[in-house]
C-alpha cells in the first residue's frame, strides 16, 4: 500500500483509499509489533553476558544460556542478537598457505585421548611501566584444558622444568609435548629431563606456526579476550588475573571444538591417563615463594617427618 502512494502521489491518494482499492484493511498500516516480557528478559540476560564476555560470538553465549536455564533455540537468540547490534567487531583476516607445505607434518600425532600429546608456547606482553612480561602457557591438545600460565618477567630452561615437574606430579607425564624451536624448549637440559620422563617431544618446523595450531588458537583467544583488554599496573596483578581466566577458560568457557562444553566437564569423562614417570628437577633452583624444608631439629620432634625423610 505505502508502495503504491509513493507511485500515485500522497497528496492524490489516501490511505482509506488505497486500502479499499487494495483490498486491505488499514490496521495492517498501523501495527506495530509488540516485544513479549519474555524476550525482554532474555535481551537482559543476552546483554549480561556481553558485558562479562564482550568477545563471546552468539554461538557461545547461546551455549551459556542455555548452561543457566534458558529453553531457547539458537535461531531466535540469533535473530535478537543481530536485532539488538550484539555482533563482535572483530576483522578476520585469511591466512594463505605457502606452496609446498605437507599437510601430513599438521595432522602427525594427533591427540587421541587424555594427556596423549601437550602443547607449550610463549607469548609477550606488559605492565603499565613498560617491562616486559612473559607468560609460559601449557595446554592439553585432546581436552582443551589449560594446564598452566606461569608470568614472570624472565624464563629459563630450569624454570620450564619446574612447570613441567609439578604438572607431571598433579595429572601425570604425556606422551608427547609439542612446541616450536625456542632456545628453551630445545637446551639440553630440558631435552634429557623430558627423556628420563619417558615424554616424546615433537618440534614443529621454523616459521610454521600452523603446525602448533592448538596453542597458537589458545593463544588468540587469551590475547583478544584478556590481553588486549587489560593494563596490567604490576606482576602480581598479573598473575591474579590470568589464573583467574584461566579458572573461567576451564570451567565455565563452552568450547565448539568438544561440542560446546567445558574443557574441565569434557575433561572429566575421560580416565586419567599416566604415561611414565616423571624425574626430579635436580638441577633446577627453588620456585620463588615455595615452602621450604623442615629443619632437621624440628624433623627429629616430629616422628611422620622424621619417617619421610629417612
Amino acid at each position: 500500500m505505502q508502495k503504491v502512494r509513493r507511485r500515485l502521489g500522497h497528496d492524490r491518494v489516501s490511505e482509506r483509499r488505497a486500502c479499499k482499492a487494495l483490498g486491505q484493511c488499514r490496521a495492517t498500516q498501523r501495527y506495530r509489533p509488540k516485544r513479549l516480557d519474555a524476550d525482554r528478559r532474555l535481551i537482559a540476560d543476552m546483554r549480561r553476558l556481553v558485558e562479562s564476555y564482550p568477545r563471546y560470538g552468539s554461538q557461545r553465549v547461546h551455549q551459556l544460556l542455555v548452561g543457566t536455564g534458558w529453553r531457547v533455540n539458537f535461531k531466535r537468540v540469533h535473530r535478537l542478537w543481530k536485532a539488538e547490534h550484539m555482533q563482535v567487531p572483530q576483522k578476520q583476516r585469511r591466512r594463505r598457505r605457502l606452496p609446498g607445505i605437507s599437510e601430513n607434518s599438521c595432522v602427525r600425532h594427533k591427540a587421541k585421548r587424555r594427556n596423549h600429546v601437550w602443547s607449550y608456547d610463549f607469548l609477550a606482553d606488559r605492565t603499565e611501566d613498560g617491562r616486559q612480561l612473559k607468560l609460559l602457557v601449557v595446554i592439553d591438545e585432546f581436552t582443551r584444558e589449560c594446564l598452566a600460565i606461569e608470568t614472570g618477567r624472565t624464563f629459563t630452561a630450569r624454570d620450564v622444568i619446574l612447570t613441567l615437574q609439578y604438572l607431571f606430579a598433579v595429572r601425570g607425564a604425556p606422551e608427547h609435548i609439542r612446541s616450536d624451536n625456542g632456545p628453551e624448549f630445545i637446551s639440553k637440559e630440558i631435552q634429557g629431563w623430558l627423556k628420563q620422563a619417558s615424554v616424546g617431544t615433537l618440534y614443529i618446523r621454523k616459521a610454521s606456526p600452523w603446525e602448533n595450531g592448538y596453542v597458537e588458537s589458545f593463544n588468540g583467544k587469551l590475547r583478544d579476550e584478556l590481553l588486549n583488554r587489560e593494563l596490567f599496573l604490576s606482576l602480581a596483578e598479573a598473575r591474579y588475573l590470568l589464573d583467574e581466566w584461566r579458572l573461567d577458560y576451564n570451567h565455565r568457557r563452552p568450547h565448539s571444538g568438544i561440542g560446546w562444553q567445558t574443557p574441565a566437564a569434557y575433561a572429566a569423562t575421560w580416565k586419567n591417563e599416566f604415561a611414565g614417570k616423571f624425574p626430579e628437577a635436580k638441577h633446577a633452583g627453588p620456585t620463588l615463594g615455595a615452602a621450604p624444608l623442615p629443619s632437621a631439629q624440628h624433623a627429629n620432634n616430629n616422628p611422620i617427618l622424621s619417617h619421610n625423610m629417612v
